[in-house]
Formats: structure tokens, C-alpha cells, sequence
């Protein structure tokens, strides 16, 4: 059975919850996947289950980004192989909380600076 080293980063509210303070490496057996790196860090911190796939189909929840070697590898199919230089230690498996968000109701930013904030947004909000 073919056995790999993989380092992981996570972001910060999961490396306190996981109470790690840096990198983690996981013993991975067989080809190294997504599957296989998160199966290996969900047995090693049983902490994480749920936080980066749902229990019950165990897809990659919304908010949760995976990268390698530069490239966005949250929409392939968590079978697929892991870049050679993760799969052998080199680069690290990135898991990236994603940030979303943005102004609700409001237009698109004016070029010009806004004087008075308050004349800027809906008065319902500044109750």
C-alpha cells in the first residue's frame, strides 16, 4: 500500500479549533486525493467533521476553498489525484475559508469620495 506524507494549511479558525498551531502533516495511505487528505484529517482532529464537508454527502461546504500548486481545486472531483508536489510533500494542500459578502441595497461605489456617510445610505438603516 502506497503511503504519503501530505502537509496541510488551515486557516486560522480551524487550526484553533483543531488546537494546531501551524502546518499539519497527515499520513495519507493509498493515492493521495481530497478525499483521502480530508478523511486522514477529519480521523486525526475529530473535531473538524462538518466544519469542511457535510456529514451526510460529503461535499465541500459552501464557504471552504480548496488549493495546490497555485490552482483552485474545489470544484474537481475529490477522487481526483493530487498535483505530484503535494502528493510528495514539496507544496502544501491549502484549505481557504472563501469571503463573501458585499453592499446590500447600495449602487455601485462612486468614483468621488462620499462627504456624509449618512447621505449615502438608506435612513432605515440608520436607526
Amino acid at each position: 500500500m502506497i503511503r504519503a506524507v501530505i502537509r496541510v494549511e488551515l486557516p486560522a479558525h480551524l487550526r484553533t479549533l483543531a488546537h494546531v498551531s501551524g502546518e499539519v502533516q497527515l499520513e495519507v495511505e493509498g493515492e493521495a486525493t481530497q478525499r483521502s487528505v480530508l478523511d486522514a484529517l477529519e480521523a486525526r482532529y475529530p473535531m473538524l467533521r462538518g466544519t469542511l464537508r457535510d456529514h451526510v454527502t460529503q461535499q465541500r461546504r459552501p464557504f471552504v476553498r480548496f488549493f495546490a500548486c497555485e490552482q483552485d481545486l474545489s470544484h474537481e472531483s475529490p477522487d481526483a489525484p493530487l498535483p505530484e508536489a503535494v502528493a510528495t510533500a514539496v507544496e502544501p494542500f491549502l484549505i481557504v475559508g472563501a469571503i463573501a459578502g458585499g453592499a446590500i441595497g447600495l449602487a455601485a461605489p462612486s468614483p468621488e469620495p462620499v462627504a456624509d456617510l449618512a447621505a449615502a445610505v438608506p435612513a432605515r438603516w440608520l436607526r
